[in-house]
């Protein structure tokens, strides 16, 4: 028996579908534009890490420096916390000055833990002028506040949200430290090895994204 396996193969069947029509289908629908095999790799490896559906736009793939990074909707991030074997629940805190919102506290609670993790995002620091933030100023802050406290809670790590997609695209760092692009692909190909998966390669002719495990 061969030892190896089509990470392809194994996502599309997944989702039922053939391999070629799920890789043109995530391509029309979820990619930016001209990916390389390698890319689009890179973005299954972290799809089915997290256990995420492109299909339903839980995670697609956004422009980076030439590349691509893999971003995890709000969606996504949702399910991610609701299938953690400890979530035990998020409470939220709106905090008002006057009848301004300030700020809002997500308290995460874990199973296995007596104190919820508790994370506090500021208007003032969160806030930017487009759209979304316009019209939806409290949703949006929520969603900021539930995913850092999913992240400190789950460790959750190498992945982003779509607002800081958008920020990526308008500065290259975030909390004042260089961006690294590709760290969520480069995360999960570390973590392949340690499962002793030898590597990803990509079939020149076929364009099969083959995983190759150490014998």
């Amino acid at each position: 028996m061969s030892d190896k396996k089509s990470l392809l193969v194994s996502m599309a069947n997944k989702y039922e579908m053939e391999p070629k029509a799920f890789a043109d289908t995530l391509k029309a629908t979820v990619m930016p534009g001209k990916v390389s095999n390698e890319q689009f790799a890179g973005f299954l490896m972290v799809a089915r890490e997290y256990d995420l559906n492109p299909l339903t736009k839980e995670i697609f793939a956004f422009p980076s420096n030439g590349g691509i990074q893999p971003i995890v909707s709000v969606d996504g991030w949702m399910k991610m916390m609701n299938g953690h074997p400890q979530f035990d629940g998020i409470q939220f805190v709106d905090n008002f000055s006057g009848d301004s919102l300030v700020s809002v506290t997500a308290k995460v609670y874990r199973k296995d833990r007596n104190h919820p993790v508790e994370v506090t995002e500021y208007m003032s620091e969160c806030r930017r002028n487009t759209p979304t933030w316009k019209q939806w100023p409290a949703r949006m802050l929520r969603h900021k506040a539930a995913i850092q406290a999913a992240r400190y809670a789950f460790g959750f790590s190498g992945i982003y949200e779509p607002d800081e997609a958008e920020r990526i695209q308008e500065a290259t760092v975030i909390d004042s430290e260089p961006l690294q692009p590709k760290a969520g692909v480069q995360a999960i190909k570390q973590k392949l090895v340690e499962e002793e998966v030898e590597e990803i390669t990509v079939d020149q002719e076929t364009g099969e994204i083959i995983e190759e495990e150490v014998a």
